[in-house]
């Protein structure tokens, strides 16, 4: 994949303009998933995140934007997304480490280093169970090449004890992300996010910690857009989604 000319990239606002992220015009482009994950995450400031399949930074960027001074570290498989992840944390003044890699074969030095917090959006659809997108980097952000259970063995690996995961998925690949964290991650906790109230819960966050020992907790599910339908343009997001998604609020729903 060549890198991203200019002329194939858009500039979009996050967090009310507090991250501006460049994105391609066709391809992989992000949503509130990534801004929701990075909300979820209970970072100080000197502490460490590594984010696995980082693409253009939306993640870690926002996570950077609501916590000042950490140490941030990206990794992305593909080239191209990669550089826009540099590019876009230059042009937002913060300070983002990326490499380019597979996250099953991390180059030495980085599996020399631990961190207080990983974070990760995997790809929704296990490999198959989709139709592949035209588009290459949209077709490797979606669809899953790399077994999930490698992130959260690779994540488990890169984790300081006692330092935290957080993952945002399908909900329908939640059975999948607790087998992979038996034995290498503890007090799991899991927030269902659903649409509106009534309706099943289409994504869940997990949050699991090196070393934890905490019984499991299942929360109550995070409601998203006010009303039982949409039934007026624009946006419908309850108060506190309002709040992280164009404040830069923490997530509620967690435990503290």
């Amino acid at each position: 994949m060549t890198l991203f000319a200019d002329a194939d990239l858009t500039r979009n606002d996050f967090l009310g303009g507090r991250v501006r992220l460049r994105q391609p015009r066709k391809g992989y482009r992000a949503g509130v998933d990534p801004v929701l994950l990075a909300a979820s995450v209970p970072s100080m400031p000197g502490q460490t995140v590594l984010e696995l399949g980082c693409g253009a930074g939306a993640a870690v960027l926002c996570l950077l934007a609501r916590v000042p001074d950490l140490q941030a570290v990206g990794v992305e498989l593909q080239p191209a997304y990669a550089d826009l992840a540099r590019r876009n944390a230059a042009e937002n003044g913060t300070t983002l480490e990326v490499f380019e890699a597979d996250l099953t074969a991390l180059p030495s030095d980085l599996k020399q280093r631990q961190f207080d917090h990983v974070i990760a959006n995997p790809p929704y659809y296990r490999a198959g169970a989709h139709s592949p997108a035209a588009d290459e980097g949209r077709s490797a952000a979606l669809g899953e090449n790399t077994p999930l259970n490698l992130w959260i063995e690779t994540a488990a690996k890169r984790l300081a004890p006692r330092g935290y995961l957080h993952m945002i998925q399908k909900a329908d690949r939640l059975p999948d992300m607790l087998a992979a964290c038996e034995g290498c991650l503890g007090s799991v906790e899991v927030l269902p996010l659903s649409a509106r109230v009534g309706r099943r819960a289409e994504l869940v966050i997990l949050r699991a910690r090196k070393g934890g020992k905490a019984a499991f907790q299942l929360h109550a599910p995070l409601v998203l857009h006010s009303g039982e339908r949409h039934e007026v343009d624009g946006d419908s997001y309850t108060p506190p989604v309002s709040a992280v998604l164009r404040e830069g609020a923490g997530l509620p729903g967690f435990s503290s």
